[in-house]
């Protein structure tokens, strides 16, 4: 799922260096209001996968973000978009470790959130919101290339580099996010 602030932040740091001849795998790929991957596309990936929980427009896969390691194997992926799909999962901790484990080294990870501000959206379920802070921390273990505050919407948008040998940041005793009642 994405948005017009989504769509035009991938249109601005997703390159054609960053994607011509690549491996792509966007989660939460379900088009309901757009999707990246039409930019995405125009600039020749090698192969594009839109992996989400169910069926229907732009997805190629059925998945959970969760269990992606149970259908892709580590390294599998240049780049991870996942546009307004962390809100959506109770836990999250383990979907970003999926995240980045199914990315190459050198590979880039694309994330979209909401953040405080930003209203009840369950689709099917609706449980964070974050801040850049929290983005921040999260992939910490990641070079940050890009980390914005929409201007738009209430969101945080990053472009972040996995490095060549990641050690994972835990979690587990962090505070962050903010989860929605």
């Amino acid at each position: 799922m994405c948005n017009r602030a989504d769509t035009e932040f991938g249109r601005v740091v997703i390159k054609e260096d960053d994607v011509r001849g690549k491996d792509i795998i966007e989660v939460g790929a379900y088009d309901v209001n757009g999707s990246m991957r039409s930019h995405v596309q125009s600039l020749n990936p090698g192969k594009y996968v839109g992996v989400d929980i169910a069926a229907g427009p732009g997805v190629d896969c059925v998945a959970d973000v969760t269990a992606l390691l149970e259908h892709f194997e580590y390294g599998s992926f240049d780049v991870v978009i996942a546009t307004e799909v962390l809100e959506h999962v109770k836990n999250w901790r383990k979907a970003v470790s999926n995240i980045k484990h199914i990315i190459r080294p050198g590979g880039l990870v694309i994330i979209t959130v909401p953040s405080n501000g930003c209203g009840f959206h369950g689709c099917p379920e609706d449980h964070w919101r974050y801040e850049s802070e929290d983005i921040k921390t999260i992939f910490s273990d990641f070079i940050i290339e890009e980390l914005w505050k929409s201007p738009a919407i209430e969101g945080v948008f990053l472009k972040a580099r996995r490095p060549d040998n990641l050690i994972e940041f835990d979690t587990s005793n962090h505070g962050c996010p903010v989860k929605v009642i």
